[in-house]
Formats: C-alpha cells, structure tokens, sequence
C-alpha cells in the first residue's frame, strides 16, 4: 500500500514501509491573522506533558528575565506530572498559566508572543504550534530534534537550539527577525490549499496507474513526484478542485 508521510523523520521507524511521499500540514492561510509588531512575552502553547517540557520553557523565559504565558491543557494521564513538576515552577514571578485556548484566541495569544517556546523532548511527527505561530508572523525557538529541521528555517522562521543554555542566548536575536518574512514563508510553504493541492497532485498520480482492465498496480514506485511536496513551491493543477469532485464525476478522470 502507498503510504504519505507528514514529515521525512516520520518515516525513520518504518524503513520498509512504501512512502511515495512526503507531504507537510497545512492550516488555513485567513485562520490566524499576522501581527507585525514586536511581542512582550514568550509563549508555550499545547498540551502539559513530559515530552513536550513545559518545564524547560519556565527555565528559559526566567534565565532570559522575559515573562511566559503558557495556554495548554492538561489531560488526565498528565495531572499527576502537572500539579508535581510543573505547578511549582508556575508558582512564582514571570509565568502566567492561562489554560486551554481555542482557535480564535490562539492568534491573539501567538501575534502578541515574541516567540513561543517549543522544547520538546521527542521525535516529533509535525508540530502544528509552529505553523499557527508562523501564520501569525511570529518566529519560533525550538529545540532540534524530529520533524522540525523540515520546518523551522534556522534564521528566518526561527531558530532551532540544542540546550536550555542556548536557547536562552537566542532569544535577543529572535527579536530582530523580519516578522513579514516570517508570515511570507508560511503562506508559501504552510497553507491547506498548499497541502489539499499536493494531496490531489498524489492521488492523481496513483489513479492514472491503474492497469488495462482497471485494477491497481501491484507494485509501486518508490517514491512519487509533488510539485511543492516539500511545501517549497505550490501545486499547479488542471482544473479547480471543486470540478474534481462533481456528482458523477469518473475518478479516473485526467488532472
């Protein structure tokens, strides 16, 4: 079976598998509306839990003398960790914790930020906060590891950091990042028309590799061609979606 991954790293527990492509996430390009002015604070966004050390973006912001918001939820499995490790780092001057957000405050919440923090101690699959910070102009600091390689472009949208200690050295030159430049590259590699786009561009692919009497090849090449696949160039394709999927319309129809 052909499969799409949502990141390269993704791929690394699976070597066999038939990846035939790699294609990133994508949000909205009008969800989370840019703020261009420079943030009074730094953000952590997501879930309270172990992997994602919460624990590590308190000690950043205070080594810094910046003051952190935190907006996350804390799930059921995470309580214990939660009222043990993190609420007495909370409980003291600089940190503010909101709770869980929804969609319409996270651009209010990421556009005032002057980064949020993303210290995650794991192979992380994607990252959707990077993307939304993006979308609201605002460069991310993160640690180097999973996925985020691929989006996270070291100076541009971000810096990627390997210790507490340099994440704290980095986050005067965060200040100074193009906040337009930020918002540019998300809109030309993060949008969900970029991703449904390249989505499309795959399926036509494998439907146009039906054999003579119909049926799906047995095999696969191992990897297919997606214009902007990489989110670094958008899709061209023949038709609008919408005429792709009409009543009655024959999946084998050309792209």
């Amino acid at each position: 079976m052909p499969l799409v991954s949502i990141s390269n790293d993704q791929r690394k527990p699976l070597p066999l598998a038939n990846f035939v492509t790699t294609i990133h996430h994508g949000i909205p390009v009008a969800l989370h509306l840019p703020s261009f002015e420079q943030g009074s604070y730094v953000a952590f966004l997501g879930r309270i839990s172990p992997e994602k050390r919460p624990d590590r973006a308190i000690r950043i912001a205070r080594a810094a003398g910046i003051p952190l918001k935190i907006a996350a939820k804390v799930d059921k499995v995470d309580e214990d960790y939660f009222r043990n490790d993190i609420l007495p780092l909370i409980d003291g001057p600089g940190v503010e914790f909101i709770g869980e957000i929804n969609e319409r405050q996270k651009a209010k919440f990421l556009g005032e930020a002057t980064a949020p923090l993303f210290p995650v101690d794991w192979p992380e699959l994607f990252g959707l906060v990077m993307i939304e910070a993006m979308a609201c102009g605002t460069p991310v600091l993160a640690f180097r590891c999973g996925s985020i390689p691929e989006v996270i472009e070291d100076g541009i949208t971000g810096k990627m950091v390997d210790s507490e200690e340099e994440a704290t050295a980095a986050l005067p030159e965060i200040l100074s990042y193009d906040r337009r430049a930020v918002w540019q590259r998300f809109e030309e590699r993060f949008t969900g028309t970029r991703m449904a786009n390249n989505y499309v561009n795959i399926y036509g692919q494998l439907l146009r590799m039906r054999t003579s009497d119909g049926k799906m090849q047995s095999t696969w090449p191992r990897q297919l061609h997606v214009n902007g696949g990489n989110g670094l160039t958008s899709v061209s394709i023949e038709k609008p979606l919408p005429a792709l999927f009409e009543a009655g319309a024959k999946p084998e129809a050309p792209f």
